[in-house]
């Protein structure tokens, strides 16, 4: 199948952990690919088809194979992996476990034959509790995404790896027993996760920086100001050289290198010497200095100086031969992209003058790889370091920290939480006025989709999308508020279902409904031939109209690509009425007459208040979607509006109906939010509503 799907090869971090995978080794791998399923797929299904492997497994139901996912999404996509690769298996009937919150779900799956599970750990932890003998087969457990997994599940990982590790070992008999773990961060409780549960595991980390905190390498932050830099840096070179380490200066500029010489951070009375590496950024810089290196060394208070220029002498070469010369000590200060060609790894000190982008702090790090040293036999960046129960002087990385630091302070300071270095106040500070002037750059954005479903967004930083109230977007037309009559009781008609609490629909009025009367009059026109017009040149943001079979609709171009030769072309629209998107010949665009454009478009956009995911799931499982649109599309609704803002209605509740007028009537028939809740899958979500009118507050 992987030749069929025309698979390139294994990657580079794939080339390491397929082979220990398929010997049955426990593995954990910490690669940027981490979140990859295929990081551990092939070499599983090579496992699972050496059937004699599993001769001495007791004759129960159970899986041979379990993989963890973080949530319903990720599982999907595993499972759907496992039933594209595995086909020329051997048939292990792979099974996906999603149960939701119903006591009876668990009783009902059937695992009969299934030798390839996954599932996430709330779910598994529901099965567990109905099938206590589901793990006495379990020979390969597979934890994907495991910084997520024990950052989102820490007590229900710890709870399933204890029953994990009691099956084992009322395991009779000579059994394979093999744990994966991939991600792409490093995690503390993945130590626990190696000495507690696994044998002689082999770690593979391909991401220098996640290796520093497995390797416990020193975070130290050290605010200043940046007039003071140099002052501050005299002070940290000082103790450094007391203490007799091999450190790194990092500038990332001419301008910085030589206040440092200039400040006369080299005017030192210990045996040092000073390496300066820098590559001009700028045009002007390159025409006459690609390189400009300067070494100082002071020896009985004598001064040795080498500039390397364009056309100098030194070389990488010669450059290597002095610092490997320093021994113990000794102060270069390098360019970041002058780093690599040197290949330094035995720094034991990274000092960074300059403060570090996000991938530049990983270049530095990588100076002091050789002194990353973690206990145990770990490939650090694919360098096997066996270095066991041996004296090492203790890795550190000196952050200096000015107002001037903040381009790439929120990137740092996450990676440094995630470090759990211990952070000056001033950092949060200069972090949080960032992520201001970031979030007041998202003003043109939507609203979050997340913020508006749920009252919540999960990833500030990450999310495109803004998190504020902008007046002149939301607030610019008060569409929503200026159609309800009675907010205790609107009637809403779905017609867009996106997910289960999120649709788009027209907000119907009880007397003479203003778009029922528009429709009919339309239909009308443009059942008459003579009226469907055409349009030659389609313009984007302007009405059209479409006719689809009986119905003719209110559209608006909002893409336009490139014409084809014959003049026709694909373009995007927007039902204005409907709030549904779709793409259609430019051909079919008909001439909208301007007694059909007065009527404001009347779709909205409705959020069902006071429920959420279970789990913890930041995203509808589409069981819950699909359930919710078969049973609203297209029917009436009573609701009750607790927030508008612009096009948007929030309702809690929102009821379907069927009218009996005849008795002048409405029953009610169903409650969403309680349909949703009867599917398991759905929990309360009781300051969603708070969140909302405290958004619009601010």
């Amino acid at each position: 199948e992987l030749v069929r799907s025309k698979f390139p090869g294994p990657t580079f971090t794939e080339s390491y952990c397929w082979p220990p995978v398929a010997w049955g080794c426990d593995v954990v791998a910490i690669s940027q690919q981490g979140n990859d399923p295929l990081l551990y797929i092939p070499p599983v299904l090579t496992l699972l088809q050496l059937k004699s492997d599993y001769q001495a497994l007791p004759n129960m139901s159970g899986p041979l194979a379990l993989i963890l996912c973080p949530g319903w999404k990720k599982a999907q996509l595993v499972f759907d992996l496992l039933k594209t690769y595995g086909k020329r298996c051997r048939r292990l009937h792979p099974m996906l476990i999603i149960l939701g919150q119903k006591k009876e779900a668990a009783s009902q799956v059937e695992i009969q034959g299934c030798e390839v599970v996954v599932t996430t750990p709330y779910n598994l932890l529901r099965l567990l509790e109905h099938s206590t003998g589901f793990l006495c087969r379990l020979c390969h457990l597979v934890l994907d995404e495991i910084e997520v997994l024990f950052c989102d599940t820490t007590e229900q990982m710890f709870a399933i790896l204890d029953c994990y590790k009691k099956a084992t070992a009322q395991a009779q008999g000579h059994l394979p027993h093999q744990i994966i773990a991939v991600g792409t961060q490093w995690n503390k409780h993945i130590t626990p996760l190696i000495k507690e549960f696994m044998n002689d595991p082999h770690i593979v980390i391909t991401v220098i920086e996640e290796a520093a905190i497995f390797g416990n390498v020193q975070q130290v932050v050290q605010p200043c100001m940046n007039s003071n830099r140099t002052a501050e840096l005299l002070k940290i070179l000082d103790f450094t050289q007391r203490n007799l380490q091999k450190v790194l200066v990092f500038a990332d500029s001419v301008t910085e290198v030589e206040t440092i010489h200039k400040q006369g951070v080299v005017n030192s009375s210990k045996r040092c010497c000073l390496l300066e590496l820098i590559e001009a950024s700028t045009a002007a810089l390159q025409e006459c200095v690609t390189f400009h290196f300067a070494m100082q060394a002071l020896k009985n208070n004598s001064v040795v100086s080498l500039k390397k220029h364009k056309e100098s002498k030194c070389n990488d070469k010669c450059v290597l031969e002095r610092w490997r010369k320093m021994h113990s000590s000794g102060i270069p200060a390098v360019l970041d992209d002058c780093l690599q060609s040197l290949g330094i790894r035995d720094a034991t000190c990274v000092i960074h003058f300059s403060f570090p982008s996000p991938g530049v702090f990983g270049q530095r790090l990588q100076s002091m790889s050789d002194n990353i040293h973690t206990g145990i036999k770990v490939w650090v960046n694919l360098d096997w370091d066996s270095a066991v129960n041996q004296e090492h002087t203790k890795a550190k990385s000196v952050i200096l920290l000015t107002e001037n630091s903040s381009c790439h302070a929120p990137g740092i300071l996450h990676y440094l939480k995630h470090a759990e270095a211990e952070i000056p106040e001033e950092f949060y500070d200069l972090t949080a006025r960032v992520l201001e002037s970031d979030e007041n750059e998202k003003s043109s954005r939507p609203l979050c989709a997340s913020l508006k479903t749920f009252g919540i967004c999960r990833n500030r930083t990450e999310c495109p999308d803004r998190h504020q109230i902008n007046s002149s977007i939301d607030m610019a037309q008060n569409f929503a508020a200026e159609m309800i009559e009675t907010p205790e009781r609107v009637t809403i008609l779905p017609l867009l279902v996106i997910h289960a609490t999120n649709y788009f629909g027209r907000i119907v009025k009880k007397q003479k409904d203003q778009y029922t009367v528009l429709a009919k009059e339309m239909n009308d026109y443009f059942k008459v031939s003579g009226h469907r017009i055409s349009v030659n040149t389609v313009e984007k943001s302007v009405f059209y109209g479409l006719h689809e079979g009986a119905n003719c609709h209110r559209v608006q171009v909002v893409e336009t690509p490139a014409k084809d030769e014959e003049n026709v072309c694909k373009v995007t629209i927007k039902y204005i009425d409907e709030g549904r998107t779709s793409q259609v010949n430019s051909d079919q665009l008909l001439h909208l007459p301007a007694k059909f454009k007065s009527l404001p478009p009347q779709a909205v956009e409705i959020v069902v208040c006071r429920v959420k995911p279970i789990d913890n799931e930041f995203e509808w499982n589409p069981k819950v979607t699909d359930h919710i649109n078969h049973k609203i599309k297209g029917k009436l609704h009573h609701a009750k509006v607790v927030h508008t803002l612009g096009r948007t209605v929030w309702v809690d509740p929102m009821v379907g109906v069927t009218n009996l007028p005849t008795m002048k009537m409405w029953i009610n028939e169903y409650n969403i939010r309680s349909e949703i809740l009867s599917t398991g899958l759905g929990t309360d979500n009781p300051e969603h509503t708070g969140e909302i009118k405290k958004l619009c507050r601010q």
